[in-house]
């Protein structure tokens, strides 16, 4: 666990709403939709990285986020689902199932959806790459509206560079 001194915060503003960030010295440890924004610079070289490149992102510039992050204080079978999320490539989506396939837990689907909801950094750790086996759009932490835009996001600048 980090102590709380040593943590940063800053908040960035993007297309589906604002987004604050939180960081110790060596990794991005959280990032969340908060409905305002925090009062603080992103001045940290941690945070500095992750902002622009959560902005290179939402431009469509960016498809692979290389900001270092630090995922310790999930379970171990949440870190191996995180970890999991992180193999879904940009503009593809996966199913429960085969994600909980993935990380040796086949019967675990339901499990790997309530890992995925506590992931602690949105985005960054793709969840909304993930699907119901249906096709259908279920669960999000941010809301179905953001995961939809999300996913069309991606899409659309899969089809203009390819």
């Amino acid at each position: 666990m980090t102590p709380l001194s040593s943590l940063n915060q800053c908040s960035i503003e993007t297309p589906i709403g604002w987004l604050t960030l939180e960081a110790n010295q060596h990794a991005l440890l959280r990032v969340s939709f908060t409905p305002e924004p925090v009062a603080s610079p992103c001045d940290t070289p941690v945070l500095r990285e992750a902002g622009e490149q959560l902005t290179a992102y939402f431009a469509g510039r960016l498809q692979q986020f290389s900001v270092p992050l630090s995922i310790d204080d999930g379970t171990e079978f949440r870190q191996k689902c995180w970890r999991a999320l992180q193999t879904i490539p940009y503009g593809e989506t996966r199913c429960y199932s085969e994600q909980a396939e993935q990380i040796g837990s086949p019967k675990a689907a339901r499990a790997v959806g309530q890992a995925n909801h506590h992931n602690p950094l949105s985005i960054i750790i793709p969840c909304h790459r993930v699907i119901g086996r249906s096709g259908q759009l279920v669960g999000y932490g941010g809301g179905l509206d953001r995961k939809i835009w999300l996913l069309a996001h991606e899409k659309n600048f899969m089809q203009s560079s390819g």
